[in-house]
């Protein structure tokens, strides 16, 4: 007998394995993820409900990756959280799918720098497949 879903999480639009390779550097998975996430979000999600926390990520990417940074990057969860919360739907879906992305960073600069490639892949085929 199946187990129920938890509603609590929305189902993820990206497995835990492709979440891995992309994090790791895998450019190839990166933008057949992206784009597949950017077209689904495309419908439901408009930029400004994430306006604020991509541009925290790329303040945090100015200002170089170190254990500080790596600190506040986790802070960012509760600031998903908040707007998931807010706006509910698409927000809350993108929102799942970062915090993943987060806790797959760590403290290691490189895969901070994938984490940020692959937020721009996602807004840009969001704009790219109609997005507001």
């Amino acid at each position: 007998m199946p187990r129920p879903r938890d509603m609590s999480q929305p189902q993820s639009l990206v497995s835990e394995q492709e979440l891995d390779q992309i994090i790791a550097g895998d450019a190839h998975t990166l933008v057949e993820v992206a784009e597949r996430l950017g077209q689904d979000f495309a419908n439901g999600l408009s930029t400004s409900q994430i306006r604020n926390v991509f541009g925290e990520v790329k303040r945090l990417q100015m200002k170089g990756f170190d254990e500080q940074t790596a600190r506040e990057l986790i802070l960012l969860k509760p600031k998903l959280a908040y707007q998931a919360g807010r706006h509910g739907g698409k927000v809350k879906e993108l929102a799942h799918v970062l915090s993943k992305a987060i806790d797959q960073v760590g403290s290691d600069a490189q895969r901070f720098e994938h984490f940020v490639d692959f937020f721009e892949a996602i807004l840009a085929y969001h704009k790219a497949h109609g997005g507001k």
